[in-house]
């Protein structure tokens, strides 16, 4: 067959297929860009299945703005179902989500670290077990709302597909999947990927969905009114241990209630004033120290990374002496910064989970972070703009200061207990 019978083969997902022909289970949440998904696969013609898994238990008179998967965000993607026309089906997955993600993000926070627990939700739970089940009910694909473009790779007569920043910055989710494996790549679809919120709400009401004008779903679903404190004390008692605030230069300022109410960046709430701007340097779980500082003392240069899922093209060992050069994103609400990514195989000592160890990956940043904490991810592109391919990213074990600050850090962490002034 020729290449250009081949391409016109090719239906709107990329697969050879006429739509008719073409299975495709859409992973529909309650919100209005899955929702929407369903609706447009619909139109065109493919045998469109909606599943939602239910990951936590919410009351059923509790109808939490910001949800998903759970209580009325079920029942609304039932009817948006029932609205299309298409075959809906709900999972309970509530066993698997505190294994995999709710534990886990409790353990996170009780070792001082911020993690992120939507980056384990889509590679376990959406990924990883959603994905098989959409196989083992024949799909072709799996269809989610996020909003990431999807593309095969320029040359590639194997189909093989990698993921870009989507056309609306503004909504820009690529952070949170530079986990997603080229085998679940190749395999999944974002039909969201070039199109923005508005133009997305409009369909919804042209659909004749009720979500239409739904609030989006917030970060974490399943904390309460944002309330962390509550779910890691059940799960994790020794995070609200109370201990010492500590002053980067040694001085003791005061008590806290537990490691848990605190996140390195954090200004307000901190506790202690001493007439100068504070903010959270760095979480001691080991002695339940607070450690406090000035700005500049934030400014981290370099990260360590852990569990890297890594999708580019040249193979980390052959990555050139000086460093692979390429942009990172360290929070999801900031753009990707010029950095080099480095690669040493005798640093790997990655064990079974990954918590606090090494990849052997590490990341120098052109300009200095602030905010950046143990936990969180580092997601990794090949530009900065909206055509940026995702290169894959890490966890990250340790963030790096500059030498004067982490050995203050350092001296503190290795010094006898400290006793809090009266």
């Amino acid at each position: 067959m020729s290449e250009t019978l081949t391409k016109t083969a090719l239906n709107s997902l990329g697969l050879p297929k006429k739509p008719e022909d073409t299975r495709v289970v859409v992973a529909m949440s309650g919100g209005v860009d899955s929702s929407v998904v369903a609706g447009l696969l619909k139109q065109q013609g493919y045998e469109t299945i909606g599943i939602t898994l239910q990951l936590y238990n919410q009351s059923a008179n509790e109808r939490r703005v910001g949800s998903c998967c759970a209580g009325q965000d079920i029942e609304d993607a039932r009817r948006c179902a029932e609205t299309l026309g298409i075959p809906y089906y709900v999972l309970d997955y509530e066993s698997r989500f505190q294994q995999a993600v709710i534990n886990p993000f409790a353990e996170s926070y009780a070792l001082g670290e911020t993690p992120v627990p939507c980056i384990a939700c889509n590679q376990t739970v959406k990924f990883a077990d959603l994905l098989a089940t959409a196989r083992q009910l024949g799909a072709d694909a799996l269809a989610t709302g996020h909003y990431i473009r999807s593309a095969p790779l320029p040359g590639r007569p194997d189909g093989r597909r990698a993921l870009y920043r989507p056309l609306d910055d503004n909504r820009d989710q690529s952070y949170f999947l530079f986990a997603t494996t080229q085998e679940q790549i190749d395999y999944l679809r974002f039909p969201l990927g070039g199109m923005s919120k508005p133009q997305v709400r409009k369909l919804a009401a042209e659909m004749g969905l009720q979500v239409a004008n739904k609030h989006d779903s917030q970060d974490i679903c399943f904390v309460p009114q944002r309330n962390y404190a509550e779910i890691i004390t059940r799960l994790r008692p020794e995070a609200a241990k109370p201990g010492a605030i500590v002053h980067i230069d040694g001085r003791i300022l005061g008590r806290h209630n537990g490691i848990l109410h605190y996140t390195i960046g954090q200004r307000r709430g901190i506790g202690v004033a001493v007439g100068e701007p504070l903010y959270v340097i760095a979480l001691n779980a080991e002695k339940q120290q607070v450690i406090v500082g000035p700005l500049e003392a934030l400014a981290t240069r370099k990260v360590y990374l852990r569990a890297v899922n890594w999708l580019g093209d040249i193979a980390p060992p052959d990555f050139p002496p000086e460093g692979m050069a390429l942009y990172a994103k360290l929070r999801s609400t900031r753009p990707p910064c010029p950095a080099v990514l480095h690669y040493d195989a005798s640093l790997n000592s990655e064990g079974k989970n990954g918590v606090g160890e090494s990849s052997g990956f590490w990341v120098e940043l052109a300009a200095g972070e602030s905010g950046v904490a143990p936990g969180q991810a580092c997601a990794l592109y090949s530009e900065a703009g909206a055509q940026a391919r995702l290169l894959g990213g890490g966890f990250i074990t340790r963030a790096e200061s500059a030498p004067a600050i982490e050995a203050q850090i350092a001296r503190l962490q290795t010094a006898a207990p400290l006793q809090a002034a009266e």
